[in-house]
């Protein structure tokens, strides 16, 4: 049967990888609509190619941008812009798939809104659940959506999980979650030296790739500790059994390990058009376009996380413990940091300081309201914003 699907954050890794999955499978999917947000003329491209209902774009400057980019052509793709159009196409009647492919806490409220109009949500924007993981999970239930994880990881688990898996860990004889992590770019690095970490090193992903922002995550292993976030709401498991397991080679997505000593595991291509057709297909399986993976004269190796090296795993897992808005918190201020890391104002190793103080400042009690949330995210996004200016001497 023909899916509408709607890419959020469709000019993006995620999104174009969507893009050429479905590409590939004109008689299952149709393009109902897409977003961007900076880059209009590949959104241009995309609705010329797809020749979607709808676009989203940030603003009217952008519309008219993209309106006179599409102007003598065939494509009659209205234009929408801001939160509110992100929330129509995500939520709209005539849409039956959406991908959440928007980096951030911009992706938290056009994924609401396909959650609560019990949408097949494909979900690639980890922060939609490092910040309202509850909130989230509760509208999943209450609209009838079905939620798929796109992030390797997390779809590697849920492979690895019996197809009855209900969010009950004890029912099928989990004892486990284990994820998997390259270690990026700086695993071998001398821990002195990562001060003088340059942007576009650590952008230098040895093995996936991916956008600016999630690959200093990745070098952070803050993209990581997000994991350990999202994987614990995914999956109702507790923070002791999530395992975070260095393996250089991304072969092994991740892991699960079951009480009869059991540890199922998924391989693949480091290729995240994998988990975007499994999940843009399930329960079938479709062509993604990856090569197969060649097992011969692989070496597989794995280690155990420095958490000295990467102070920002365990932020993760002390935000969990402590509940309230502090993964909010964390997940806000890691954005502001990074952002301003690639902006050369900050050094590589001051975005887990900044994570960290940021952090402790944040409130106890849980944020039962999107507006609440909004409100932390906010708060902790002043907070390091005005801690970056205190650094750098422009306060």
């Amino acid at each position: 049967m023909m899916q509408n699907l709607t890419v959020l954050g469709s000019t993006g890794t995620i999104g174009v990888n969507t893009l050429d999955v479905v590409a590939r499978h004109p008689d299952r999917y149709r393009v109902f609509a897409l977003t961007g947000h900076s880059q209009i003329d590949v959104l241009a491209g995309q609705c010329r190619q797809f020749n979607p209902v709808y676009a989203v774009v940030p603003d009217d400057v952008m519309a008219d941008r993209l309106s006179a980019s599409l102007t003598n052509t065939n494509c009659r793709t209205r234009i929408l812009t801001g939160i509110s159009g992100l929330e129509t196409v995500a939520g709209h009647p005539e849409t039956d798939s959406v991908m959440c492919a928007i980096v951030g806490a911009a992706g938290l409220a056009p994924a609401l809104a396909a959650a609560k109009t019990g949408k097949r949500i494909l979900l690639a924007n980890k922060e939609t659940l490092v910040m309202a993981g509850h909130l989230f999970m509760q509208a999943v239930a209450d609209g009838g959506a079905t939620l798929l994880p796109i992030d390797s990881e997390h779809n590697a688990i849920f492979q690895s999980l019996p197809v009855n898996y209900a969010g009950n860990p004890q029912a099928v004889g989990v004892r486990r979650i284990m994820l998997t992590a390259s270690g990026g770019p700086f695993r071998s690095k001398p821990v002195a030296e990562l001060a003088q970490v340059t942007p576009e090193q650590a952008c230098a992903h040895p093995n996936w790739v991916m956008g600016r922002k999630i690959s200093v995550d990745s070098a952070t292993m803050m993209n990581k500790g997000l994991e350990v976030i999202e994987a614990r709401w995914l999956f109702n498991v507790q923070p002791e059994q999530i395992q975070v397991v260095i393996h250089p080679q991304s072969v092994i997505h991740s892991m699960v390990d079951y009480w009869d000593g059991s540890v199922i595991a998924e391989l693949g291509n480091p290729d995240m058009r994998t988990p975007i057709a499994q999940a843009l297909a399930w329960p079938d399986r479709i062509d993604s376009g990856v090569s197969p993976l060649d097992l011969f004269g692989q070496q597989l190796t794995f280690e155990q996380p420095d958490l000295q090296r990467f102070p920002c795993l365990q932020l993760a897992f002390t935000a969990l413990a402590q509940g309230g808005m502090f993964a909010t918190a964390l997940n806000a201020a890691n954005e502001v940091a990074v952002a301003a890391f690639l902006a050369r104002q900050i050094r590589f190793d001051q975005i887990a300081e900044i994570n960290k103080t940021v952090m402790n400042l944040a409130a106890t009690q849980d944020a039962r309201t999107l507006g609440a949330l909004i409100e932390a995210d906010a708060l902790a996004r002043e907070q390091a914003t005005h801690l970056i200016a205190q650094w750098t001497g422009k306060d």
